[in-house]
């Protein structure tokens, strides 16, 4: 084979290199082991397939984020408003029609920095810009070694071409998706593409099937994977967006943003607030011209009115106001160990249906536990969490000693002989150096009474015959001090100077055992044991445990080192037993399973584990029944779009699936009518993160990738913490949702006493624009922030969460703030009819002083739907006495503080009149508190 054909017809880089040979690979490629590409072929490579690097759509400007805060119906609406004041403005201080001291456009500015306040508020929640990608590109590694015209050289990873012989060693990253040509030990940590935490063993020799799961292409390398151990040789196949890092970058792109449950209520909210004060500005202009005869002299005052309208019906305070509501949840929920990255999603927590959780390290501690141990004549159930060394060995539920039983010590000896992991103790707590199943198997140690220091010591080791993916076990040689091996209870295991452990896949260890241990003894092995042993083996896995058989030979001379030693010393071995272990369920999250059952919230496992495992995990957690069905990667590979979203709505565990799985589980699930929130640690999980309604990443162990994509970090990788935000964000709704009934109870009110005011003849309006924005921020903002602290009511987590898609009306909230709103201004008009009549000099003061005071009644009342005020601690919402009192001081600082009087129009207000319009206010705290009597008199009648 040459390196020299410039005219050889270049192939696609998505072809399934796994199926195929090392020999066909290279020709496809033309490309040369020994020799590797030619600087030609180079040159004409990356003319045709591009740099090697991911590349980035355009996303929206700055500027453009800006200018869209500016659409909302609502700023626009009062952008309007502005002009109209500002031009009635310029004309009456061109005509002199100012008073002294007036100042001019005051209505005018205070609009304008409204609107450009709520924009700003807007913007910032919104220009986050997505950084996910910017991780991605991160995982590339900036050189790579490679074989060019027969010499090994360095150059940078974009420069990569399909073709090139890439140089891999212990330590690098891989810098392109590649064919294996050679390797020796090689072990790749695949974590961040497929979310399997064990490094994979690679082998070069083999083809596989087409729909081999990526997890197991064990004879390719990945972009963006790290090389833990060993050695290899690689056939460039893919760069750039060709890879399965550029498929994922790819994915990621194409994954569209959702508004979430609450901008949409907002838009709804802002389209029917706007479309009722048009339609009631247009009844007010023509009743009026109607009412004077047509006369176009009272139009101005006609226009004033529809300006203070349009004024009041627009709650200016409400985006602010949600916004330190969200802020404020967001506050909450880093305190139970989950931080938000995205403010909207607080409350879209609160609309969850469904939670697609992985399975390790978020339904399970990420720790390998040992729960059973079978010796040839005895079967132990072993109790303990964790890695912590401390636990029981239990016989038929009865704990026993382990120094009691001979041919237990010898296999925990085995565990602690045979194993480079180190058991630490640091910072109150049992960790691990080195493979997690090592480490399992030390603790296990620990829990009997065997010490690994100490044994290590008086038994070092002096050969090993590593493990290998086709040998599928290990062996370690040790010498004993006092020329033998022994138990605990000094009964000798072998006289011999040597003694070799052996661990590894029971099927094969047992292969090669001719005897076992019994007692202080051994005994033939006979093919009945054999097969009762394999039928215990397959019992444990059957169960989703990870099975580890053990063996032992005494030897008189320690072998020479390397996987030859294995056909002639890794025979006749001595049979110790099966070691079975799990990555244990978190024990908190049995009982977060429940709570999600009992608040209408369906959790889903989805994870690359073997179905087995999955399964015994999801029904130990009570996520799904022992028979339920486990849908695998390849199952679902091979189904259409519309059988999974048939599929989606029975099956609660996914095994062995892929990137583009958990993105179409989520895509299948919301297209079910299902609010989904989904967790993920790898590169993998960023599309479907980035899908989800909400997106959860892992905070300990998860990629920047999967956290720059999703909407939610767990600071703890708990599935516990997710159930915990969403009691909060259903709290954060149910919030929003009470201080909206205040805020626009009171607005409708104000409305339609300033639509009254012409239709009763009066000649003035009797709130100014400037008055109304007071109110709506002032006196409805202060109140509506506290009301955003409530806790939460008893029931928040024992009701089905209420559907993501319904109005911000629903549930008698518009109805409510009809109603109240029509009582607000029953009782204002009534006063404000009084007060013309009584106390002509001060009536729009006592007006604009009973609207603000009586918000101060309705803030209070509000708390509950159902409880009296009475029945209220007041106490538990400090923030509401405090909120209530500060603004009814600022309100009467407007009434009697000179200054203000003159800035915001009004008049100070004799005794008289101040207990007048106080008696008018408390009608409305009056009225309410009748409602609660009445709705629970009409329940329980």
């Amino acid at each position: 084979m040459t390196s020299s054909h410039p005219s050889h017809s270049l192939p696609d880089p998505l072809n399934a290199w796994h199926t195929q040979s090392i020999e066909d690979s290279l020709a496809q490629l033309d490309s040369n082991p020994q020799m590797g590409l030619s600087a030609e072929q180079v040159s004409q490579r990356s003319q045709y397939y591009g740099l090697n690097e991911l590349e980035e759509t355009a996303g929206r400007s700055t500027w453009a984020i800006l200018l869209d805060q500016f659409t909302n119906i609502m700023l626009i609406m009062l952008i309007v408003v502005a002009i109209i004041s500002g031009v009635i403005d310029l004309i009456d201080w061109r005509q002199g029609g100012l008073e002294e001291g007036q100042v001019p456009f005051k209505d005018t500015i205070a609009i304008l920095l409204i609107v450009i306040l709520n924009g700003v508020l807007g913007y910032l929640q919104e220009s986050r810009a997505e950084k996910a990608l910017a991780a991605l590109k991160n995982l590339a590694s900036p050189k790579v070694r490679v074989l060019r015209d027969g010499k090994p050289m360095e150059v940078d990873s974009k420069q990569l071409v399909p073709g090139d012989i890439m140089l891999l060693e212990a330590g690098v990253q891989v810098s392109a998706d590649g064919r294996l040509i050679e390797q020796s030990n090689l072990q790749i940590r695949e974590s961040a593409l497929t979310g399997e935490a064990n490094a994979v063993n690679k082998q070069a020799t083999v083809t596989l099937a087409e729909d081999t799961p990526l997890g197991d292409r064990i004879n390719l390398v990945f972009q963006g994977t790290e090389v833990v151990q060993g050695r290899g040789t690689v056939l460039v196949a893919a760069t750039g967006m060709k890879t399965e890092l550029g498929r994922i970058a790819e994915m990621l792109q194409g994954v569209e943003s959702e508004p979430t449950p609450l901008q949409q209520r907002m838009t709804q909210l802002g389209n029917v607030l706007v479309s009722g004060s048009l339609i009631l500005v247009v009844l007010v202009v023509v009743g009026g011209l109607i009412q004077s005869g047509g006369d176009l002299g009272v139009l101005q005052q006609l226009v004033e009115v529809s300006l203070s309208m349009a004024v009041a019906v627009v709650p200016e305070g409400l985006p602010a106001v949600i916004t330190v509501t969200l802020a404020l949840g967001t506050q909450r929920m880093v305190r139970r160990h989950a931080l938000i990255r995205k403010l909207p999603a607080v409350e879209t927590l609160g609309s969850v249906t469904t939670i697609c959780s992985d399975k390790t390290g978020t339904l399970t501690q990420n720790k390998m536990v040992v729960q059973w141990v079978i010796t040839p004549h005895h079967t132990f159930q072993v109790t303990g969490e964790g890695y912590a060394p401390n636990g029981e060995f239990l016989i038929t539920e009865t704990a026993v000693s382990a120094q009691e039983y001979p041919e237990l010590q010898v296999l925990l000896q085995g565990c602690a002989l045979c194993n480079d992991a180190i058991l630490q103790y640091e910072q109150d707590d049992w960790l691990i150096l080195g493979d997690p199943t090592e480490g399992a198997l030390i603790t296990l140690a620990g829990k009997g009474g065997v010490d690994k220091e100490p044994l290590r010591r008086q038994f070092p080791r002096v050969g090993e015959i590593p493990f290998s993916s086709e040998r599928k076990r290990m062996s370690v040689i040790c010498q004993g001090s006092d020329g033998s091996v022994a138990t605990n209870d000094g009964q000798g295991t072998t006289d011999s100077p040597y003694i070799m452990f052996t661990k590894g896949s029971p099927e094969l260890v047992l292969e090669r055992c001719h005897s076992l241990q019994a007692g202080d003894h051994t005994e033939v092995l006979t093919d009945e044991q054999r097969t009762q042993l394999l039928r215990h083996n397959n019992q444990m896995a059957g169960a989703g445990l990870r099975v580890l058989g053990f063996a032992y030979k005494p030897l008189e001379a320690a072998p020479n080192d390397g996987v030859d030693a294995s056909e002639t010393t890794e025979q006749e071995l001595v049979w110790l037993g099966l070691v079975g272990m799990l990555d244990a369920p978190r024990p908190e999250v049995l009982d977060a399973v429940r709570r999600c059952r009992n608040a209408g919230i369906r959790p889903v496992m989805i994870t690359g584990d073997h179905q087995l495992t999955a399964r015994a995990i999801a029904h130990a957690l009570g996520i799904a029944d022992q028979h339920d069905r486990v849908l695998t990667g390849q199952e679902l590979q091979k189904l259409s779009q519309s059988d999974l979203d048939n599929q989606v709505k029975e099956v609660s565990v996914y095994a062995r699936v892929s990137p583009e799985h958990k993105l179409r589980i989520v895509q299948g699930l919301q297209r079910q009518g299902e609010f989904v929130a989904m967790t993920g640690d790898g590169v993998n999980d960023a599309p479907a993160l980035k899908q989800a309604d909400i997106g959860i990443a892992m905070g300990i162990t998860g990629t920047d990738v999967s956290k720059e994509a999703s909407d939610m970090v767990l600071l703890d990788d708990n599935f516990a913490t997710i159930v915990a935000a969403t009691e909060e964000g259903r709290t954060v709704y149910d919030n929003i949702r009470r201080f909206i009934r205040y805020i626009l109870g009171s607005n409708i009110g104000e409305v339609l006493t300033i639509a009254a005011a012409p239709i009763m003849g009066l000649p003035d309006v009797p709130l100014s624009p400037l008055q109304i924005l007071w109110m709506n921020l002032v006196t409805d903002g202060l109140p509506a922030l506290a009301l955003a602290v409530e806790p939460a009511e008893p029931d928040v987590m024992k009701r089905p969460p209420f559907s993501p898609r319904e109005s911000i009306f629903a549930r008698g909230l518009g109805l409510y703030m009809v109603r109240i709103g029509i009582i607000f201004a029953i009782v204002t008009i009534i006063l404000m009819a009084l007060a013309f009549d009584y106390f002509p000099l001060h009536w729009k003061t006592m007006v604009f002083t009973t609207l603000c005071l009586a918000q101060m009644g309705h803030a209070i009342a509000v708390r509950s739907n159902t409880r009296l005020t009475i029945e209220v601690n007041p106490f538990s919402n400090p923030y509401l006495i405090w909120a209530v009192t500060v603004t009814t001081i600022l309100q009467l600082a407007l009434v009697y503080v000179p200054f203000l009087q003159n800035f915001f129009g009004t008049e100070p207000l004799t005794l008289t009149e101040l207990l007048i319009c106080l008696g008018f206010s408390t009608s409305l705290f009056i009225w309410v508190e009748l409602e609660k009597l009445f709705i629970r008199w009409y329940k329980n009648r």
